[in-house]
């Protein structure tokens, strides 16, 4: 296990590129079991969840082929072929071990279902922020013909002919979504579904799977119609910047007092997420495609038009991501004013904030939903601790936390920062902070 010793109180200064979209990732790497023939992906990251999951579909027998070109900034291209998939190794002891250890592996699911007729995963693991049931995921499986059973753990769904109908989620899940799309883009006749999620990584899956051949209209809203089609064909498929790294990125600059340039940011794809945290205060200006954050000394929240707290909430696409909610959240402890943030989604998520009081910032922990933080307006400087990182998210709102503090921080469990984060303590390390990674 390692852990991260940083040195707070330094600026960062200078250019940053996004890493490709873990979440992306996670649904078109699933998506390369639908055919036969060649996907390449480009701009994959090098994260903890990305490589098992690799590792995973060359445990099925995909055969996967890495570029030696490529940089950290422009990330790595892959080749998959899914022609010698041996449906076996569903009923191992290491598959079970493997899948049950990343919660992207449910995404499997719909691509072994409609090609091969049988899918197999356990029970997925992934952050500990509370239930992430997947009812949405299997109920819309059913709703296609399949027979889906939980014993042992694990899930188990068959079926001989999957046909297409009209369902509506009842949630808008980003994975449950990508998950039916996958299974029924090879259905016999044409699904509609209702209620979809339609976030950036939903809208590229599909866009991706009509370039293979699959015929799905709506793509980027809430309906999607897919008129199912016999088979799909390779193609060549480039993942977004991660809109994750890029809003901790903002949060970091104004956290430090930092002068950053986030390099092609798509700024067209990232929704709310300047608007929220130019809401927090923050300078956040476009330049193309690039978002510069100019150094900040002071930075104030704004109040509702009604002279009322601001607060920030969480929503489906396009509302603000949930996975930026942390990230708000520790910004706000040097803001100047008081802010409400409010996490719908998850009930365990804002459990991190007691690291934080022992920093020194002032948090109220209303219930698990809902904090309320008084900021500090850097009047008092948050204190270096030592800490563990309980989550992906979380953890980065802590190590932005300790970047900012006096004194010395210790993170450790960044194993979880590592699962959605590509090499963050060496490309932080280029931009002035005092950060070095010690294995325990």
């Amino acid at each position: 296990m390692s852990s991260f010793e940083i040195e707070g109180g330094h600026r960062l200064h200078g250019e940053i590129t996004p890493q490709g979209a873990k979440n992306e990732a996670l649904q078109v790497l699933c998506a390369v079991l639908l055919t036969s023939d060649k996907v390449r992906i480009e701009h994959v990251p090098d994260i903890r969840d990305v490589n098992k999951l690799i590792d995973l579909l060359k445990l099925l027998g995909v055969s996967v082929r890495q570029d030696a070109a490529g940089t950290c900034e422009s990330g790595r291209t892959f080749e998959f072929q899914a022609d010698q998939v041996n449906l076996d190794i569903l009923h191992s002891p290491e598959f079970r071990q493997q899948a049950g250890a990343l919660r992207g592996s449910i995404m499997m699911v719909g691509p072994l279902l409609t090609r091969f007729g049988q899918a197999v995963v356990p029970q997925p693991g992934g952050d500990k922020i509370g239930r992430r049931r997947l009812d949405t995921h299997f109920i819309g499986m059913e709703r296609l013909g399949a027979e889906v059973e939980y014993k042992r753990g694990a899930y188990y769904a068959r079926s001989k002919h999957l046909k297409g109908c009209y369902m509506l989620l009842d949630e808008a899940s980003v994975t449950g979504t990508a998950n039916i799309v996958m299974a029924a883009v090879m259905a016999r006749g044409t699904t509609t579904i209702m209620n979809a999620a339609c976030e950036p990584y939903v809208y590229q899956l599909c866009k991706m799977l009509n370039a293979m051949g699959a015929k799905i209209s709506g793509v980027g809203s809430n309906l999607l119609t897919i008129r199912g089609v016999k088979e799909l064909h390779g193609c060549s498929h480039r993942l977004l910047p991660d809109m994750i790294e890029v809003g901790s990125f903002i949060g970091m600059a104004a956290m430090t007092e930092s002068d950053l340039t986030i390099k092609n940011a798509q700024v067209e794809h990232l929704g709310l997420i300047p608007q929220v945290f130019r809401r927090l205060g923050i300078e956040v200006w476009q330049r193309g495609d690039d978002l510069y954050v100019p150094a900040q000394e002071h930075y104030e929240i704004e109040r509702f038009m009604d002279g009322s707290i601001m607060t920030v909430a969480d929503a489906p696409w396009p509302g603000f991501t949930p996975d930026l909610i942390s990230i708000a959240l520790v910004v706000a402890t040097q803001a100047k004013g008081s802010v409400l943030i409010h996490q719908k989604m998850f009930e365990s998520r804002l459990f991190f904030v007691d690291k934080l009081i022992d920093m020194g910032a002032q948090i109220i922990l209303c219930d698990p939903h809902r904090a309320t933080v008084i900021g500090l307006d850097r009047e008092h400087k948050l204190r270096g601790v030592r800490m563990a990182s309980p989550d992906i998210r979380a953890g980065v709102a802590l190590l932005i936390a300790a970047l900012s503090a006096e004194g010395v921080s210790r993170i450790d469990n960044v194993e979880q920062i590592d699962r959605g984060y590509q090499h963050i303590d060496s490309r932080l390390a280029q931009l002035g902070a005092h950060i070095r990674r010690l294995d325990n």
